[in-house]
């Protein structure tokens, strides 16, 4: 079982900036992908970035060129530095990490981004 606890949610203003932490209980050198997804007011949980074990990136074109996601291997923890935030920014973001022989997915409990003035 993988734990997951995420943090670094809040109220900003738009055009701000935030960044979110998403630490494991295992290393996530064995992990296949760690990601972000989003659900806002009255809408799917979407994509919002992922990065492979391999440590390649890809992002969903709403935030390509303001977000950015990283890892830290010695703590364990995967980032999301989200820039220029605007107000249809405003979700539950939830950390995704697949680990695994058998590629099962784990969640965090989600962590709330409000962006308004």
């Amino acid at each position: 079982q993988v734990q997951l606890v995420e943090s670094g949610g809040g109220l900003v203003q738009p055009g701000g900036s935030l960044r979110l932490s998403c630490t494991t209980s295992v290393s996530i050198e064995g992990i296949n992908s760690m990601a972000w997804y989003r659900q806002g007011p009255g809408k799917q949980r979407e994509l919002v970035a992922r990065i492979t074990s391999g440590g390649s990136t890809n992002y969903t074109d709403f935030v390509k060129g303001r977000f950015t996601i990283s890892r830290d291997n010695a703590k364990n923890t995967v980032y999301l530095q989200m820039n220029s935030l605007r107000p249809e920014d405003t979700a539950v973001y939830y950390c995704n990490v697949v680990f695994g022989p058998i590629f099962t997915t784990y969640w965090g409990q989600g962590t709330r981004v409000t962006v308004s003035s």
